[in-house]
């Protein structure tokens, strides 16, 4: 590895670390203010993933396409964009809890499969078969689905249905986009083979 691959490394994987503290000071910020278990368990997560940027290995292979970059800026950034606007019935709040809780189940159980693996781009950085990965090959992408989807039937408004439909979008892409750079390799697609469903069994 050259110095300016490993200088290049470096400078990426901060600048993931401080877009990363900006979800922490958000999390810092709603648990402070509710004290929720909710809260305190998004808190863990964010400050998880700010230690995961700077610590993740190196990439065998990063995609060089810049569609496949802005799918990845828009799927973990353009939820920022969701507001506490809008219809806040009973039955959604409970729902909206529920399905955050089961969300943040998955991304603790992906993200400890994952180990230091962790990406941002579509890049590969190892297989993973286990945990979640056992089940579908992109658990992450199902967990901010449900995060997403709980926030928005707590906060019912069209803004909000806009927002997830856009990251849910960008998201899609992102999957294709790591599918088609993994199958560069051998091995992912006898994985791809054994784990038949990307995101949700029995749909997609």
């Amino acid at each position: 590895m050259t110095r300016t691959t490993r200088a290049s490394r470096t400078v990426a994987n901060v600048v993931g670390a401080l877009g990363a503290a900006y979800f922490v000071r958000s999390g810092y910020q709603y648990f402070r203010a509710t004290h929720s278990p909710i809260g305190a368990a998004f808190l863990v997560e964010q400050v998880w993933i700010v230690v995961a940027y700077l610590v993740r290995r190196p990439a065998v292979r990063v995609s060089s396409r810049a569609r496949d970059w802005m799918f990845a800026f828009i799927g973990t950034f353009g939820g920022v964009l969701l507001r506490p606007l809008g219809a806040h019935p009973h039955w959604g709040v409970v729902a909206g809890s529920l399905l955050q809780a089961s969300g943040l189940a998955i991304c603790v159980m992906s993200f400890v499969a994952l180990g230091r693996s962790f990406g941002f781009c579509a890049a590969d950085r190892g297989l993973r078969c286990s945990g979640p990965y056992a089940v579908v090959r992109h658990p992450l992408y199902g967990a901010y689905v449900l995060l997403q989807l709980g926030y928005v039937l707590q906060s019912v408004s069209w803004r909000n249905v806009a927002v997830m439909t856009m990251v849910s979008g960008c998201n899609v892409g992102r999957i294709l986009a790591e599918e088609r750079l993994l199958l560069q390799g051998a091995q992912y697609a006898h994985y791809r083979r054994r784990v038949r469903w990307r995101v949700l069994p029995g749909l997609w």
